[in-house]
C-alpha cells in the first residue's frame, strides 16, 4: 500500500497554499510572544466578565471599540475571551483567512451565518448532500422568517445557476458531502456566485485544512465542525466560520447577541488538539485509502466512495483541489439491512457512533444511526440505502484496521453459508 496519499495539486495551487508547513501553523500558528508567568502554553482565562482600572480607562477601552481598535480588550465574556482569541487565530493561519470567529458547535456556527446574511425576503441556495440538520433549519426555520430556500442536486450547476434569483444572497455547499464524499468543483462554483454577485459558504469539515483550504478558491466563508477533526479526540463540542476580516467582524456581532460562544476551557481543549492536526490526518488519510482500496476488491462490497478512488465520481476534481481525500470511507455491503448489521457487530476495532475525525475509529449504519425513523423508501428517497456503512478511521495501524475488516466480512460469508 502507499503511504503517501496526498493527491495531485494544479501547479499554480502548490506554491500559494501555505507560507510555513501546515503542522508548523498547527504548532504555532496564532501564539502570543509572551503569556502570564511565562507558560508554554495558552492559559485557559477562566472570567465571565472584565475589570477596568479606573473610568478613565473604561472610556478609553470604549472610544477605542466605537473606531475598531479595540481588539484583544472586551468587557464581558460573551464578546471575547483570550484563551478563544488564540484558538480563532490558529485556525485563521491553518485555513488562509484573515479573520476566524469559534462558536459553541457546528450548528451553532452555520446557524448564526444564516441568521446574520440573511433577511426577509432573501434567498439561499443549498445542496441535496448538505447536512440534514442545515437542510432542516433553512427549510424550516428560516421559512418562518419569510427566507426561501431553494435545493439543489449536488454537481448540478445547471441547476444551481437556474437557481439564482436576484434577492439570492448565499450558496452553501460541503464539500466533501456526507456521506458519499462528493466533492464540489469549487473553482467553477466561485466563478458563478461571484458572477452574480453572491457569496459563498462552504462546509470543509470532512476535508480539515490539512487537505482542503475553500479560500484559496475564492470562497467567502469556511465552516468546520471542530468538534471532529480539528479537536481529534471526540471530547468537546465546537464550530468555526474562517474568511475575510469584515465578514468575520458582522458574525463575530451577531455572536454577542445569538449567544453562541465557546468557553475557554473548550477553546484550551481544542489548541491542544490542534497542535497534533497535521499529523493525525495525514495518518487518517493513509489509513482511509488502503481501506478504500481494500474494500473496492472485496466480494461482500458492492461499491466504495471514497473520492483518492479513480471510480468515484469525483476523482478529477479532487486531484485538482486536495491535497488528502480525509479519514471518512462510505460502503455499501452485498447484502440486506440485516446483513449489513451483522457486519457491523463483528468489527471489533471501531466503536459504533454517529461522529467522525477522532483518534478513534468509529463505524455506522446510517438507516440505522440519523435515519432511523424513516421506511426503506423514504431513506432511498433521500439517498441512504439500507446496505450503507461509514467509515470514520482514526489513528489505528492499517493493517490491524484492515484485518479486522476482512473477518467481519467473513462472517456475512458465514451466515450465508448457514442459510
Amino acid at each position: 500500500m502507499p503511504t503517501d496519499t496526498r493527491l495531485k495539486t494544479q501547479p499554480n495551487l502548490a506554491t500559494a497554499r501555505v507560507k510555513r508547513g501546515a503542522s508548523t501553523e498547527a504548532v504555532h500558528a496564532g501564539r502570543a510572544e509572551n503569556y502570564a508567568y511565562n507558560a508554554l502554553n495558552v492559559p485557559v482565562v477562566q472570567t465571565a466578565t472584565y475589570t477596568f482600572k479606573d473610568t478613565q480607562d473604561l472610556c478609553d477601552f470604549q472610544e477605542a471599540r466605537m473606531w475598531g481598535g479595540a481588539r484583544g480588550r472586551t468587557e464581558y465574556g460573551r464578546y471575547g475571551n483570550p484563551t478563544v482569541s488564540a484558538v480563532e487565530a490558529k485556525l485563521a493561519a491553518l485555513d488562509h483567512g484573515e479573520d476566524a470567529v469559534l462558536f459553541s458547535s457546528g450548528m451553532n456556527a452555520v446557524t448564526t451565518v444564516l441568521l446574520a446574511m440573511l433577511t426577509s425576503g432573501t434567498h439561499v441556495i443549498i445542496g441535496d448532500d448538505c447536512y440534514r440538520r442545515t437542510r432542516q433549519f433553512c427549510k424550516t426555520y428560516l421559512k418562518k422568517f419569510g427566507i426561501e430556500t431553494t435545493v439543489v442536486p449536488m454537481g448540478d450547476f445547471a441547476a444551481l445557476e437556474a437557481a439564482i434569483r436576484p434577492n439570492t444572497r448565499l450558496i452553501v455547499s460541503e464539500s466533501p458531502t456526507n456521506p458519499y464524499l462528493r466533492v464540489v468543483d469549487l473553482v467553477r462554483l466561485t466563478e458563478i456566485a461571484k458572477r452574480h454577485g453572491v457569496k459563498t459558504l462552504i462546509d470543509s469539515t470532512f476535508a480539515s485544512p490539512i487537505n482542503q483550504c475553500p479560500l484559496d478558491f475564492g470562497i467567502d466563508l469556511v465552516l468546520h465542525s471542530a468538534t471532529k477533526y480539528l479537536s481529534g479526540h471526540n471530547d468537546l463540542l465546537a464550530g468555526v466560520i474562517v474568511g475575510k476580516s469584515g465578514l468575520i467582524d458582522s458574525l463575530r456581532q451577531a455572536l454577542g447577541v445569538l449567544g453562541g460562544v465557546s468557553d475557554p476551557h473548550t477553546a484550551s481543549l481544542l489548541l491542544r488538539g490542534l497542535k497534533t492536526l497535521a499529523l493525525r490526518v495525514e495518518r487518517q488519510n493513509q489509513n482511509a485509502l488502503a481501506v478504500a482500496q481494500f474494500l473496492e476488491t472485496h466480494p461482500k462490497v458492492k461499491r466504495v466512495w471514497y473520492p483518492a478512488l479513480p471510480s468515484h465520481p469525483d476523482y478529477e476534481i479532487a486531484r485538482a483541489q486536495m491535497l488528502g481525500c480525509g479519514g471518512v470511507v462510505s460502503f455499501e455491503i452485498d447484502g440486506a439491512l440485516e446483513e449489513t448489521s451483522r457486519f457491523v457487530d463483528a468489527m471489533e476495532i471501531p466503536l459504533i457512533a454517529p461522529s467522525l475525525g477522532g483518534v478513534e475509529s468509529l463505524i455506522e449504519q446510517p438507516a440505522l444511526m440519523s435515519y432511523y425513523e424513516l421506511s426503506t423508501e423514504e431513506r432511498l428517497a433521500v439517498g441512504i440505502k439500507d446496505n450503507l456503512v461509514r467509515f470514520a478511521l482514526g489513528v489505528e495501524d492499517t493493517a490491524d484496521l484492515l484485518a479486522d475488516l476482512a473477518q467481519a466480512l467473513d462472517v456475512i460469508d458465514e451466515n450465508a453459508d448457514k442459510r
